[in-house]
């Protein structure tokens, strides 16, 4: 199925499904599990995508990497995969269900981020980002953890749940406790999934994510770039003190590492907490 569509991407853009089929010489059913396992939630979705990415220069189906490809041919196309799946996650991405997210993170008095494998990295940066959200944040790494703090969430209280697929059991079955518990649910998917129909805001990354063994998880990098909208468009929601008193962290960070640039130095007051 996917060599029929790398060999020729263009001729598949005005095809039907019985059509592209018939030409990979595969089922119609074959074709959908196909589409949905990029992270589509059908063929006509997959085909626009596919249009999308030929029209910006940077087609994806060009980027499978093989056996036989020189390194400087991997990085070319990692580089052309990343950047066509984050144009894509850029385009399609529903700026209403982001404020719909930001709100949500802004009313919350506490935050948990969970998620597994690479999910489970996008919630670990997310909690580096817990300065700019301005409220208690958690994000355990290991399973129990995550159930056991998921049960204890009230009204108030934020779940963050992260999955590319939607359909981590674990993941769907602790934001369904949360929820039961009072808690807010906020997911950050791949598209429609169990886990977005569990959630009361579903934020949708679509990527061109599959399972490949030499496929980079660029559902991961998207993930990344969602968090840092959310935690920047928050910084700014909360206001100019909030702002200044992150500039001063910033600053005395900075400092403390020996990193602020040549001839600036950081107010007494900043600089106090490590002198001694």
């Amino acid at each position: 199925m996917a060599r029929t569509v790398q060999a020729d991407p263009r001729s598949v853009v005005p095809m039907s499904m019985a059509g592209l089929a018939a030409a990979a010489a595969v089922s119609e059913p074959t074709v959908m599990r196909f589409c949905t396992a990029l992270g589509f939630d059908g063929f006509q979705s997959f085909k626009l995508a596919l249009a999308q990415a030929l029209a910006i220069g940077l087609p994806v189906t060009h980027s499978a990497i093989t056996l036989t490809d020189s390194v400087g041919e991997v990085a070319m196309k990692i580089f052309d995969h990343t950047l066509t799946s984050l144009d894509l996650a850029r385009r399609s991405l529903d700026t209403e269900a982001v404020a719909a997210a930001v709100e949500l993170l802004l009313a919350a008095r506490s935050v948990l981020f969970i998620g597994l494998g690479a999910s489970g990295i996008i919630a670990q940066d997310a909690l580096q980002q817990a300065v700019l959200l301005g409220v208690p944040c958690a994000a355990p790494i290991d399973l129990h953890q995550q159930f056991m703090q998921a049960s204890l969430l009230r009204s108030g209280t934020v779940l963050v749940a992260i999955s590319n697929t939607g359909r981590s059991r674990s993941i769907c079955e602790i934001a369904a406790i949360a929820r039961a518990h009072g808690a807010t649910v906020l997911a950050i998917v791949g598209g429609p999934s169990p886990l977005a129909n569990e959630a009361h805001v579903a934020v949708v990354l679509r990527t061109f994510e599959d399972t490949n063994i030499f496929t980079p998880t660029v559902s991961r990098l998207a993930g990344l770039v969602l968090i840092d909208i959310l935690a920047t468009a928050i910084a700014v929601r909360r206001g100019p003190e909030h702002l200044e008193r992150v500039r001063e962290m910033k600053e005395a960070l900075a400092d403390w590492r020996g990193s602020l640039p040549e001839g600036r130095e950081a107010s007494p007051e900043q600089s106090e907490p490590h002198r001694s």
